[in-house]
């Protein structure tokens, strides 16, 4: 596309390869890692997250990862911001970048250069928002945004608290749905040229491979990594410590439930999380699908279709 500058999109579930597959696709282009992921901007949270490591990296230049302490909140807006910046600077060193992870909004943020802002009233609002959530629970704060955008309310699970509290937020500072915003916003054209790549696999493969990856993380230390957190005086009422896996060896380590019954948990609202990560890249244009489990999760393979039929180069 004439006077836009390419930006490639490496997309898909939990456990579906995202950081592989971009890190072979980045050395094969000169290319560098965004992380479009709302946990590896934190530090100390390194098995949870499933961070990748500087091995892992192979040399690739990486975006976003290790940035705030775990006390700090992080938000779309901040994310957006980030990564503004760190597009830039690959620009300028003549690189491609790839914007790679599952946190399907933070994407679309970048993608479709979502306006936001930050006004003291808005900052009163979503306090009180935050605030009825502490007191009366997701369940509640969800039927709230029922009761307000029916459609918002259908389409956004009530785990998924950070979208639940935006759709209040933004009806009580505008009075319109947040549905009817994202349907504006959904029909903007990208000021990039954008290669949106989503990964995928057979249901009952990837939700194999996503208890293989919570039992690795236990193997590896997730409880000792969240038992250091917790003795530094991180809690539940962060955004970090709410993190999938953190939440819930946190309740273990409080007495809440057994750790059989954290792990079990973890599994489980892992696999939901995956299927709203796929009901969301479903509903986005022009992304090209890739079912990594026909090439045998070979990372050569999968970025030799990339270069050959989607030009990503």
């Amino acid at each position: 596309m004439k006077n836009k500058k390419k930006l490639i999109i490496i997309a898909g579930p939990t456990a579906s390869g995202k950081s592989g597959v971009a890190i072979e696709l980045a050395k094969a282009i000169n290319g560098e890692v965004i992380s479009a992921d709302s946990m590896q901007v934190y530090q100390q949270m390194d098995i949870g997250s499933a961070k990748i490591t500087q091995k892992e990296m192979d040399g690739v230049p990486h975006h976003l990862i290790d940035l705030l302490d775990p006390k700090d909140p992080f938000s779309v807006q901040q994310f957006q911001a980030l990564a503004k910046d760190a597009l830039e600077k690959i620009y300028a060193k003549g690189a491609t970048p790839i914007l790679a992870g599952g946190t399907g909004f933070y994407i679309q943020s970048v993608v479709k250069d979502i306006s936001f802002s930050d006004t003291d009233e808005e900052k009163k609002i979503r306090e009180h928002v935050n605030t009825f959530l502490q007191q009366h629970g997701k369940e509640k704060l969800h039927q709230w945004l029922t009761d307000i955008d029916p459609e918002s309310g259908e389409k956004i699970h009530p785990n998924n608290t950070k979208r639940v509290q935006r759709g209040i937020e933004y009806f009580l500072l505008t009075n319109e749905k947040i549905s009817a915003h994202n349907r504006r916003e959904k029909e903007k054209t990208s000021p990039y040229d954008v290669t949106f790549i989503v990964l995928t696999m057979e249901r009952d493969r990837l939700y194999q491979r996503i208890d293989q990856r919570v039992d690795h993380m236990i193997e590896q230390g997730l409880v000792d990594e969240v038992c250091r957190l917790k003795e530094q005086g991180y809690t539940r009422a962060m955004t970090s410590m709410q993190g999938l896996g953190y939440k819930e060896i946190l309740a273990y380590l409080e007495g809440e439930c057994s750790l059989d019954e954290a792990i079990y948990k973890i599994k489980r609202d892992t696999r939901h999380f995956a299927k709203r990560q796929l009901t969301w890249f479903r509903r986005e244009e022009n992304v090209h699908w890739i079912a990594v489990d026909t090439y045998q999760f070979d990372k050569k393979k999968i970025v030799d279709v990339l270069l050959q039929k989607y030009a990503c180069s």
